[in-house]
């Protein structure tokens, strides 16, 4: 922060920010910038936040989303929460990194919506797992019912993606059990202090507290469906699947999303 315009902090846990920002906030001047791009608590992002704004900064919380392959090509959402200013001022960093670039409203609106599109990412892996283990199990060809889920009102990112990679073997998603249990466990922060009673997030907690237990924090989050493959005995496999995904869309620049609000 010293000797740069912006930093970004992009890390693990709201703790590991925190402690990062306990030793860059000294620095922090008028005209600085805070990019946090962690997938964390909406109301820590706020906090911390508010306290680089107090000694002069902006702030910014802009998760990414879209899967590593996408990161790694730059094809990547970016959600940003903050004032309009800073966010004009952050735009052209952001569309050099990212391809769709989400301006949600204020600080801490971007890790809200971060947090909800994990947990829907999260919901369709485990039913993705459970749709592939009952076609397996009621005689369906798997390279068959791939593709019906893939031209369905069934599809889904996540089948698109995680359901390769779980066919292949490889379970390989750049994603472990550890990071899917962290990012629900906000979503249901934010639903509590909502004062919104969901029913099934707390089931596909329990899930993975369950994967956790028999195979570890760090096992790849698409082996959750080994549980199923453990209960009914069988292997979901099916040849011709990658063993890991490769974003093959073309290259384009970044730019700004605009919500439609009709009229």
């Amino acid at each position: 922060m010293r000797d740069c315009e912006a930093v970004i902090t992009c890390l693990p846990s709201p703790a590991a920010s925190a402690a990062v920002m306990a030793e860059m906030l000294p620095e922090v001047t008028s005209g600085k910038i805070w990019m946090e791009m962690s997938t964390t608590d909406e109301a820590e992002a706020r906090r911390l936040g508010e306290m680089v704004i107090a000694r002069g900064g902006a702030a910014v919380d802009c998760p990414v989303s879209g899967g590593c392959h996408r990161a790694a090509t730059g094809n990547i959402s970016i959600f940003a929460g903050c004032d309009r200013a800073t966010f004009e001022r952050i735009l052209p960093i952001l569309t050099t990194m990212g391809r769709r670039i989400l301006h949600t409203g204020a600080l801490g609106s971007a890790s809200v919506l971060k947090v909800v599109t994990n947990y829907l990412a999260t919901a369709h892996l485990i039913a993705n797992a459970e749709a592939l283990a009952v076609s397996k199990a009621a005689g369906m060809d798997l390279n068959v019912a791939f593709e019906a889920i893939r031209i369905s009102s069934g599809n889904s990112f996540s089948h698109e993606t995680e359901s390769q990679v779980i066919l292949n073997g490889s379970r390989d998603i750049s994603f472990t059990m550890d990071l899917v249990k962290k990012d629900i466990g906000l979503f249901q922060a934010v639903a509590d202090r909502a004062n919104v009673p969901i029913e099934l997030n707390p089931k596909m907690i329990e899930i993975f507290d369950d994967g956790i237990a028999r195979y570890g924090e760090r096992e790849l989050s698409p082996n959750i469906i080994k549980r199923l493959e453990e209960a009914t005995g069988l292997d979901i496999l099916a040849p011709g699947f990658p063993p890991e995904m490769l974003d093959d869309e073309p290259e384009e620049a970044g730019y700004e999303v605009i919500p439609n609000r009709g009229g």
